[in-house]
């Protein structure tokens, strides 16, 4: 199989696809990684589920303050104009329809854009938290994560095996292999690695890929 791209090269694509001046909320762990690659000339606004919008970079280490958290408990900065407010208002922006993007990682993708991210396990987030309000109230929904399980199994699947986060949400998905669309109720290959053909990812793929005349070759930067 060709070489698959990294979490970080996996981040830096799904940036790339977010407009300037749009409202952002990444979910916890290998999402937060695409705030680091904002395209030059672009700004997102990133909001987070405590109470926090337009926060910034990490700090270095030893600068962090530690009242100033996103919602996965890591130190954040604060960029001009940011803004505070309680939990409840964070949610009402999310349940109100004001996020323009919100990007998760996952567990499993169904071709309908049903989405299975979390997990009661002993190394899970603890409950389904926030992500549920996220991904039927903002107004796109994306997922990045490695195309594959660590043991070898499909991510992207007919149907989902583990309990929903969200019914019908996603509309893209970036992976270490392709850059795949839900459209009416199945995979679009939109990109994928140059070295692996479409049977090589199918093969990799848990549910019928549709193959449009065009499709791209999927390149990130080493990064």
């Amino acid at each position: 199989m060709s070489d698959k791209l990294s979490n970080a090269q996996i981040a830096w694509r799904a940036a790339q696809d977010i407009e300037d001046g749009a409202y952002v909320n990444l979910g916890i762990g290998f999402p937060e990684m695409v705030a680091k690659f904002q395209p030059p000339g672009r700004q997102a606004i990133f909001h987070t589920e405590n109470g926090i919008l337009n926060f910034g970079e990490s700090p270095p280490p030893g600068e962090e303050d530690w009242d100033l958290i996103n919602a996965g408990k890591k130190a954040v900065t604060l960029k001009p104009g940011a803004a505070f407010f309680h939990h409840a208002d964070s949610f009402a922006m999310v349940r109100g329809g004001h996020l323009d993007v919100a990007i998760l990682g996952a567990f499993e993708v169904a071709e309908n854009g049903d989405l299975a991210n979390w997990s009661t396990g002993p190394k899970g987030v603890p409950a389904v938290g926030g992500a549920m309000d996220l991904v039927h109230g903002a107004k796109r929904v994306a997922v990045i994560t490695d195309h594959l399980t660590k043991d070898g199994r499909p991510k992207l699947v007919k149907r989902c095996s583990l309990p929903l986060t969200g019914v019908g949400c996603v509309t893209r998905v970036y992976t270490s292999l392709a850059v795949i669309d839900i459209e009416n109720g199945r995979f679009v290959l939109r990109e994928k690695l140059a070295g692996m053909s479409v049977d090589e990812l199918q093969a990799l793929t848990g549910a019928e890929l549709v193959l449009p005349d065009h499709i791209g070759d999927l390149v990130a930067p080493e990064v």
